[in-house]
């Protein structure tokens, strides 16, 4: 598809910086929200929360986070096979609206149907994630022509966006609802998605053209039919491999990062000393540290891999060495509850929590080139679709599993010892992965059969390719894979 002659912004398309928006809105109104579920879920209900038990909070948690990343398999195969991306841009902005305002009615409105409201609001979110989530990210890469070496550079301002919006909404979204009225900070989530859904309703026909209207699908007819009849080769079988191996060990990972929005939480609102100079810092407000420490080192590991040249580690290496982070995370977390030493009365510094951030944010750095360019290497041409849904489909069951896992905290006198069981059990599992996948490594390099590291350009190509793919978030591909 064409795109819109609308002139360029500092090299591209303006129709980029429309998308830079849009996504950073919807991404403000969702990590907003997920800042403030599991605090809300927990709170007495005198507190306006529903006094659910830590436990029950995070298993929802689990459940809802899961569907987060199952949910855009379906909305993805509606855009490309019926309605396009453009239509499920807007459809998903509609859903997620209607989802964070209806979080945000009063309890006093709707007496009696408190909970059933509440869940219908997580499912019309859900929907919306379903619809909106990647497709935004597939209109960017339709603004160049294939060879384009502006592309790389396009997708590091897109997912700056990204980052930015979830480095904001904590800090806008999580005090509202701390502080204000638990509904505000939904409603306040809830507008900065209609800011993104004006932006495209008002402004994408302009700078996007005719770009995402018709479905993929009927533009790539023939070249289904092509690769339909085409037998997988040796060297195909043994990338899936490597595909399907990496996804699965990237359960691991998930497991322990996502306890961001749960565990930590918890551990942030109930034994963590808030207090800076009088001001007691939001829990939620830890939320924001991932996202802001994204924007401060994505350029420096971008630059140290680039500078490392033929040194520049593989991929397994980089899952493994992104484990030893996540590890070292709640090492640091190991240690916070030993300072406790297992009474609950006591509460401990912010750095701990802010240095089990950085850790874990150097992790998903390392671990970014896993999920987002290895699907787009490796995989054959007509299971590319399905490989990346495999890698959803174990991100998925990680964010369930994480719920779960992070649910044994319990309640009452055994929190800190029970935290401490935990913190010490995920650290312990991701240094057990990341020797495995070490020690294999060769192996699973031989099976990408040259996959990797067999292109030469320029530094600055490389650099921009480089950061493209470090500066993502939350584990998400650069771009669907057509």
């Amino acid at each position: 598809m064409k795109a819109p002659s609308a002139g360029t912004l500092m090299g591209h398309p303006k129709g980029l910086f429309l998308l830079f928006g849009t996504e950073m809105w919807e991404r403000f109104g969702y990590y907003g929200m997920r800042a403030l579920l599991v605090l809300y879920l927990v709170a007495a209900v005198e507190d306006g929360g529903f006094g659910w038990t830590n436990g029950d909070a995070l298993r929802l948690y689990g459940t809802f986070t899961m569907a987060v990343y199952l949910t855009p398999l379906i909305g993805g195969w509606l855009a490309d096979n019926f309605i396009g991306q453009r239509k499920a841009i807007i459809l998903g902005g509609i859903f997620f609206s209607l989802g964070y305002f209806t979080l945000g009615i009063p309890k006093t409105m709707i007496p009696g149907f408190e909970l059933e409201v509440f869940y219908f609001g997580l499912v019309l979110i859900c929907t919306g994630n379903g619809l909106f989530k990647a497709n935004v990210s597939s209109l960017v890469g339709d603004l160049y022509h294939e060879g384009d070496h502006r592309r790389d550079g396009a997708f590091t301002i897109f997912y700056m966006g990204i980052n930015l919006g979830a480095f904001l909404s904590p800090l806008i979204v999580g005090y509202l609802g701390e502080q204000v009225n638990w509904h505000y900070g939904f409603i306040a989530a809830g507008c900065g998605m209609l800011i993104g859904l004006a932006l495209q309703l008002t402004l994408a026909n302009k700078y996007l053209g005719e770009i995402g209207v018709v479905p993929s699908a009927k533009l790539n007819q023939q070249n289904k039919a092509n690769m339909a009849s085409t037998a997988l080769t040796k060297e195909e079988k043994d990338r899936t491999k490597v595909i399907l191996v990496m996804s699965i060990f990237s359960i691991i990972f998930w497991v322990g990062f996502e306890q961001a929005g749960g565990l930590f939480n918890i551990y942030a609102s109930s034994f963590t000393d808030r207090d800076l100079f009088g001001f007691e810092v939001p829990a939620s407000w830890f939320q924001s540290l991932n996202a802001m420490f994204i924007i401060l080192f994505a350029p420096v590991v971008a630059s140290i891999w680039v500078g490392m040249g033929k040194k520049e580690p593989t991929s397994p290496v980089k899952f493994a060495l992104a484990m030893v982070f996540l590890s070292l995370g709640f090492f640091v977390m190991v240690w916070a509850t030993m300072v406790q030493g297992g009474d609950t009365s006591v509460k401990v510094s912010m750095l701990f929590l802010v240095f089990a951030y950085l850790f874990h944010t150097l992790g998903e750095l390392c671990l970014s080139p896993i999920g987002l360019s290895m699907v787009s290497k490796l995989a054959p041409l007509k299971f590319t679709s399905l490989l990346m849904g495999a890698w959803f489909l174990c991100t998925a069951i990680a964010n369930k599993l994480a719920g779960v896992v992070g649910s044994f905290v319990g309640e009452g006198e055994a929190q800190v010892e029970n935290a401490l069981a935990i913190f010490a059990s995920v650290g312990i599992a991701g240094l057990v992965t990341g020797g495995i996948v070490f020690l294999s490594a060769n192996k699973l390099v031989d099976w990408m059969h040259g996959a990797e590291g067999d292109t030469h350009r320029d530094l600055e190509d490389e650099f921009n390719e480089e950061l493209s793919v470090t500066a993502t978030h939350e584990g998400m591909t650069e771009e669907p894979i057509k």
